[in-house]
């Protein structure tokens, strides 16, 4: 069963689009090396301007991954450790309306914080041979 995740790059307060532009594609092509099905550009949540031409808006920094359930666990993952060392305060990942934020916390508080919102997701399996900890009494957390 394939899943599909919203990964939102969150940039500094004197980030701007470009820089954006160039991390998420960073991102993108590291994804790519893993088995997931597809990686595309975020549509935004913004209306076009009035009287622009037709075409869809897309959210700066955003990437939408369609994994099957055994690899999302795999991109949630390299998603976090590819956020060190970025000028970035954190990526937001949101899966079946259920949104975390990972951030700049411990590699072990960060694993713990991605094993347990896929588990309240309805992750299947969040990792093989090992129990799913509990989730956390919020929907979204900060790491």
């Amino acid at each position: 069963m394939s899943r599909t995740v919203r990964l939102e790059l969150l940039g500094l307060p004197d980030t701007d689009d470009d820089e954006l532009l160039r991390l998420v594609g960073r991102l993108r092509r590291s994804l790519a090396d893993l088995d997931v099905a597809e990686i595309g550009s975020a549509p935004s949540s913004e209306n076009p301007p009035t009287g622009s031409k037709g075409g869809e808006l897309v959210a700066t920094g955003t990437l939408i991954v369609t994994a099957a359930s055994f690899a999302l666990r795999q991109a949630l993952l390299l998603a976090d450790t590819w956020l060190k060392n970025r000028p970035l305060r954190g990526i937001r990942v949101e899966l079946d309306g259920r949104s975390v934020e990972l951030g700049h916390a411990s590699a072990a508080e960060r694993e713990r914080l991605i094993d347990a919102f896929l588990a309240s997701a309805g992750q299947p399996d969040a990792e093989p041979g090992r129990p799913a900890p509990e989730p956390s009494s919020q929907d979204s957390n900060s790491a």
